[in-house]
């Protein structure tokens, strides 16, 4: 192995280390930044996913105790573990969207070398498929086995776990392939027919639509038994139109347990990554070469059209100026969109989820403690998503001109980010839980949740300020400060047993005025307390712009002793304790 990587060009070898390492922008990192650990956090994460996954499988013994019961389960099982792969593969081929493409630093500090387009073309790619080759085993590292045990077990045969093995590993790999390179084929198409400035433009409404359109084939289309997938003709234009249920029939071709009334579907999983791979080919060769020459002859921002331009005011010109670049930020830089995309990932998973069920049930459907714990672990994503969002800094070479003019106190940064907080991350999630709880009686109950919804909002964005004395998006950032896994795992713990306490206390509660009224109370004199404590903490605060280390003074143990000896002349020696 290591003689084929040495076997390859230098100049590729560099590049794809350099290519595969920038996966984070390393201009929002702290100058002493951890790359490869921080990116080791994020597939501890999967790791655990893919163990708990496991578990659940092996733990599910008792469904495949009949005939029926069996096949129930595993075309459940597999479609499930097929439609998870390909959403979390499709939102980290959204996450590295620009990834595959040079930028202008690219081209400005490659152009001058003897180095060819196609290097840096293969280089780009292969550091893209190295990133989606780690998220497919560490998602599968446990799943991957457990699943072909299970079928293996049944069988009673080895044979039957290493056919299941090999089928389980390359549909995953065959539909990972599928997302990535259809994905490939649009943008590679958009670059190549659009002019750069429209296409860097498009690129953030491509990007929301990708991921809206793999949460919701994710969320939104319903799991099909057996039996209706067999008999039920009207599923037939679902399933057509599913590419999960194409990679669901290729594994069940390659195990050797595809019915052939569905074998249709497995042609259209060998044609749908025939397509892609060919479309993302032609795609990237046509617009590679044009696309690196656009990028130095096409300036990416253009001086703003002439006429009305009206932006909204939040009370002083502070407070309007920090909401505004918030918001700028979000929409224009791909690095925090994407990171706040993660979080909001499972925020409209939720929702989704919930949209789903309010389409299967009649309505009016009476309020439930599962819809109120729901709409609280969306509220607290959001609000502490955004906040770690706000880290990041959007350009750390413009933070000069944030240290020189500042000339209000620092109390006033704080509460421009608060509003800051409220309006982008509070307030659109209280709206969706509004909107989904329009089906749900009694009214005066639902009135009452969404007050206490956004109070908790409130009180979710005062904990968050707390020692945030930043301006947001201008302070680096500085991986292995904090264990990401760790932190990630506790604070969705803390939340969903907070979620669901608050709706085991709150649902009985909404039925009477009385006790509604005192928990509206109890919120805001919470919210106040929080708000009291920043207000006083931040008049003392100095703002910060630069996430640094601790400095650390290691000792070696060593002490030197001066020591009288007998010696000739009563010289003193010096030894070593």
């Amino acid at each position: 192995m290591r003689k084929s990587i040495g076997s390859l060009p230098i100049q590729f070898r560099v590049l794809y280390r350099q290519f595969l390492l920038r996966v984070v922008d390393l201009e929002a990192l702290s100058v002493q930044a951890d790359i490869p650990r921080f990116l080791g956090q994020f597939a501890s994460i999967l790791i655990f996913v893919s163990l708990i996954g496991a578990f659940g499988l092996l733990s599910a013994e008792r469904a495949t105790a009949t005939p029926e019961g069996y096949l129930n389960f595993t075309w459940q099982g597999e479609e499930s573990l097929i439609a998870g792969m390909m959403l979390v593969i499709g939102l980290v081929t959204v996450i590295s969207w620009d990834s595959t493409f040079p930028d202008r630093r690219d081209v400005m500090v490659l152009s001058p070398l003897p180095i060819r387009p196609r290097t840096v073309l293969l280089a780009k790619i292969s550091a893209s498929a190295s990133l989606l080759g780690l998220a497919i085993l560490t998602l599968n590292c446990a799943t991957g086995i457990a699943w072909p045990l299970l079928i293996g077990a049944h069988h009673d045969s080895i044979w039957g776990f290493f056919q299941a093995f090999a089928a389980y590993w390359s549909t995953m790999i065959a539909a990972s392939a599928f997302i990535f390179c259809s994905v490939l084929t649009v943008q590679g198409l958009c670059a190549w027919l659009l002019p750069r400035r429209i296409f860097l433009a498009s690129s953030a409404v491509l990007q929301l639509v990708a991921f809206g359109i793999f949460l919701g084939g994710y969320f939104l289309v319903p799991s099909i038994t057996p039996s209706t997938m067999l008999a039920a003709a009207e599923n037939h234009a679902m399933l057509a139109w599913s590419p999960q249920f194409w990679f669901f029939a290729l594994f069940n071709q390659l195990n050797g347990s595809l019915p052939h009334q569905l074998s249709w579907l497995a042609l259209r999983a060998w044609i749908g990554l025939s397509s892609a791979a060919l479309g993302t080919a032609a795609s990237l060769s046509l617009c590679y070469f044009r696309t690196m020459n656009k990028t130095v002859e096409e300036p990416d921002l253009v001086p703003g059209s002439r006429g009305f331009h009206w932006a909204p005011s939040f009370g002083n010109s502070l407070r309007t100026s920090i909401v505004m670049f918030s918001l700028r930020s979000l929409v224009r830089s791909r690095q925090h969109r994407l990171a706040f995309v993660f979080y909001l990932a499972i925020v409209f998973s939720i929702a989704l989820s919930w949209l789903r069920v309010e389409s299967s049930i009649p309505a009016p459907a009476p309020l439930s403690g599962d819809f109120l714990s729901s709409t609280l672990v969306m509220m607290s994503l959001a609000v502490f998503g955004l906040r770690s969002v706000f880290s990041l800094p959007i350009s750390l070479h413009a933070n000069w001109m944030l240290r020189t003019t500042q000339i209000a106190p620092s109390e006033k940064y704080v509460a421009a980010t608060r509003w800051a907080l409220v309006l982008l991350a509070v307030f659109p999630v209280w709206l969706i839980s509004a909107l989904l709880s329009l089906s749900y009686r009694p009214l005066h109950s639902v009135f009452v949740h969404l007050v206490l919804l956004g109070l908790l909002g409130w009180v979710f964005v005062e904990v968050s300020l707390i020692n945030f004395y930043k301006v947001p998006f201008t302070c680096s950032y500085l991986p292995g400060k904090v264990h990401v896994q760790v932190v990630f795992w506790c604070f969705l713990l803390l939340m969903f047993v907070f979620s669901l306490v608050a709706a085991e206390i709150e649902l009985p509660s909404l039925g009477s005025a009385t006790r509604s009224l005192f928990m509206i109370l109890g919120v805001v004199v919470s919210a106040s307390g929080f708000l009291i404590w920043n207000q006083r903490r931040a008049k003392s605060a100095v703002l910060y712009f630069e996430e640094l280390a601790p400095d650390a003074i290691t000792s070696l143990g060593l002490v030197w002793i001066p020591e009288t000896t007998t010696g000739i002349g009563g010289r003193r020696s010096i030894r070593e304790r």
